[in-house]
């Protein structure tokens, strides 16, 4: 676990850098359902008081990712099963507004950046460089999500994208699922691209359905 850098967090919140960095490492897997998460522990590691480990366990608490016990202190709850069905079905709900939005409210700029995110997600699919790829599919659905100028469904979409991100990185290295992930975002921007907002809205949501197919969840959502 890295330290903070006092003079970059002074102004932003020692708090808020903490709870950046705990979510990040529950999310990715580091710390397990069960696990505790001591606050002398977590403030020697990070170099900091226990005041802003204090505070990043609320929000965390808040998020649902742990829970505080009175006897036990703070244990980790993580992302379940369900949790990501849940997330899945309301992606698929709700993106497809996401993709409609941005057909109508993308700016030139934003559209070179997504025609550009594609092309970096093929150039690494075809070299099956699963983490960059990785890092551009989100950058991808960042874009669609800054693009729909929609502050809820930025904020949502964009915390569901963060608690996918264990899920979503072993599925892309499922075969066959980065190259299909690479013609579903092509032929988004393409109907983006068209000014297409129907299509646009119809091929997020099958895209978000096929990517609940390929970690087998699908039936239940």
């Amino acid at each position: 676990m890295a330290g903070i850098d006092y003079n970059e967090s002074r102004n932003s919140g020692l708090g808020s850098k903490v709870f950046d960095i705990l979510r990040n490492e529950i999310l990715e897997g580091k710390y397990n359902p069960s696990d505790s998460l001591p606050e002398i522990k977590l403030a020697a590691e990070l170099g900091v008081s226990r005041t802003p480990i204090r505070e990043a366990i609320r929000q965390l608490e808040i998020e649902g990712l742990v829970a505080s016990t009175p006897n036990r202190g703070t244990i980790v709850k993580g992302i379940s099963e369900q949790d990501i069905k849940d997330v899945f079905k309301i992606r698929m709900l709700v993106e497809g507004i996401a993709s409609r939005r941005a057909t109508e409210n993308i700016t030139p700029e934003e559209l070179e950046e997504m025609r550009e995110t594609v092309d970096l997600e093929d150039f690494y699919a075809a070299r099956e460089d699963i983490e960059h790829l990785t890092k551009m599919d989100t950058k991808f659905h960042e874009i669609l999500f800054r693009a729909s100028k929609s502050w809820p469904l930025t904020h949502m979409l964009s915390t569901f994208h963060q608690y996918l991100r264990k899920t979503r990185n072993t599925s892309m290295h499922t075969p066959g699922r980065a190259e299909k992930a690479c013609q579903e975002h092509r032929a988004i921007l393409q109907a983006i691209e068209a000014g297409n907002a129907d299509k646009a809205e119809e091929l997020t949501t099958m895209h978000i359905r096929n990517a609940s197919k390929n970690i087998s969840l699908e039936e239940n959502v």
